[in-house]
């Protein structure tokens, strides 16, 4: 029997599973890290947090499964993506990295625009410059850690530094590359402008492999350290967010994905490239071969959830420490008692500002009509709604793109949810399955790392194999019609305090 591993290195932690050449989950392993906000929109991570967590991980799974490490084929990785890890000649890290969700570069964003071309720019990397890209972070240490950006020898993805560490090899895979906005989207390719023009070297940068090649072999060092057998292959992998897509078998027309993790996504794959004039979806490389998706993100859609659990939800969590159960059922069991519209309090998710539909770093939170008949339960169906609406923007533009859409899969941690995912249906109007797994990016690149070794054929082929839809919900057409009055109060609110957003920020930059 073949063994593949997916380790899938997120922004709350890592995560790795082993899995049999049929896709079961043979045993799996997650440790936390934290997360550092040293000021407002800043968002930060130590990569040897990464390290420790994915050779703890490794090395739980090898010893939970009793299986000869000599039997796992291949690896696969797929991590946050858009991370930014700086390292001198050394090969040291210079700095904390600065993740997906920060939103300090706005400032470099307008400089990568001016220097390349807004039309320009988008015609080479497909998408507008954002603060959330990884070009954006780098030009920031330039700006204003010359003393640091100098030692910058390489520059390299939160999973590729991981790579690094187990392989010894500088390299990436197009999907996640395609998240850097140094690629050439349409060619596959890094893009020699706009890493001059930005004044980059592409020697800074890994070799570019196909999601599914193989990129390097553990080494001595590191298979001591995570158990696994020196020369275990180790493929390109994905960005989570591909990874993920692959892992719910989104790999032909017609299947969209709704994930709901720290970050919410509405994925849609495409065999061509097909870019959104205004910007506001992401089109990137797919993990499958001369094939592109188009993505649109909500920032703080699981993280909204979290917050909320975190700050308001202490009693629920120490019931749950007792009942021996995650505190999101007892969380769901509350919310559910509250109706469609939550009794009239509408959340606005921009905890980390935004990036679907409206490229807005000032934006923030909101909980609009409150009142004081309004109860803890109000506030957090409020929650899970405006989640789904925030992912009803980005499916609304992804379908004026004119993209088929015959079946919407959930998945990510909000997937789990039965309500959340009745929303879902609710809210699109659509049908909303979930699959036999809901191991996601970590199934994803396994499977990838399948093919790369020649236990697949192909990355279509490795996913039929596998991945069989499990459960099916229709929308209430009623709970629809309601739902698509409060969406509609839903999006003006944006419109009527986006001026506002930024009179705060202001504000807040001048303290």
């Amino acid at each position: 029997m073949a063994y593949l591993l997916g380790i899938d290195i997120g922004t709350s932690g890592t995560k790795t599973v082993l899995f049999d050449e049929k896709g079961n989950s043979i045993a799996s392993s997650l440790r936390e890290y934290p997360l550092y906000q040293p000021k407002n929109g800043w968002a930060e991570q130590d990569p040897e947090d990464w390290w420790n967590a994915v050779c703890g991980t490794i090395n739980d799974v090898i010893s939970k499964s009793g299986i000869n490490s000599a039997d796992i084929k291949g690896v696969g990785l797929s991590g946050q993506m858009h991370g930014a890890v700086l390292l001198d000649k050394e090969h040291k890290v210079l700095r904390k990295a600065i993740i997906w969700c920060e939103q300090r570069s706005s400032a470099e964003c307008d400089e990568i625009t001016n220097t390349i071309g807004k039309e320009r720019l988008i015609e080479i990397t497909a998408n507008p410059a954002l603060t959330g890209f990884t070009a954006s972070k780098i030009l920031w240490v330039k700006n204003n850690e010359p003393e640091i950006f100098d030692k910058v020898e390489k520059i390299l993805l939160p999973k590729d530094y991981i790579r690094f560490r187990l392989t010894g090899e500088f390299a990436t895979e197009v999907s996640d590359a395609s998240g850097m906005q140094l690629m050439d989207i349409p060619k596959r390719c890094w893009s020699d402008e706009v890493i001059s023009k930005l004044g980059l070297r592409k020697s800074m940068l890994g070799e570019l492999y196909e999601s599914y090649e193989v990129t390097g072999k553990v080494h001595k060092q590191a298979a001591e350290l995570t158990g696994l057998k020196e020369g275990t292959p180790v493929v390109g992998g994905a960005g989570d967010q591909a990874a993920g897509a692959v892992g719910n078998g989104i790999v032909r027309s017609g299947i969209v994905s709704s994930t709901i993790g720290t970050s919410g996504v509405v994925f849609a794959f495409s065999e061509n490239v097909s870019i959104d004039p205004k910007g506001r979806v992401h089109t990137f490389c797919h993990a499958v071969p001369n094939t592109w998706h188009i993505m649109g993100v909500t920032q703080a859609a699981g993280l909204s959830l979290k917050w909320f659990r975190d700050n308001l939800c202490k009693d629920e969590m120490a019931t749950a420490d007792l009942m021996k159960i995650d505190p999101y059922i007892l969380m769901d069991q509350a919310a559910e008692k509250v109706p469609v519209g939550a009794n009239g309090i509408v959340y606005l998710p921009y905890l980390m500002g935004e990036r679907t539909p409206h490229l807005d770093p000032d934006a923030r939170g909101v909980f609009f009509g409150l009142s004081a008949k309004h109860e803890k339960q109000d506030l957090l169906r409020a929650v899970m709604e405006g989640v789904v609406y925030s992912l009803k923007d980005c499916f609304e533009i992804i379908k004026e793109m004119g993209v088929d859409v015959k079946e919407v899969r959930a998945s990510g941690g909000g997937g789990k949810s039965k309500l959340w995912r009745q929303m879902q249906s609710d809210v699109f109007g659509t049908e909303i399955t979930t699959i036999n797994s809901s191991e996601g990016p970590a199934l994803g690149v396994a499977l990838l790392a399948g093919v790369g070794t020649g236990v697949y054929s192909s990355v279509p082929e490795a996913c039929d194999a596998v991945i069989k839809v499990v459960t099916r919900q229709n929308p209430d057409m009623s709970a629809n019609s309601k739902y698509q009055k409060v969406y509609g109060i839903y999006k003006q609110l944006y419109k009527s305090l986006s001026n506002d957003y930024k009179e705060l920020s202001k504000i807040l930059n001048d303290n």
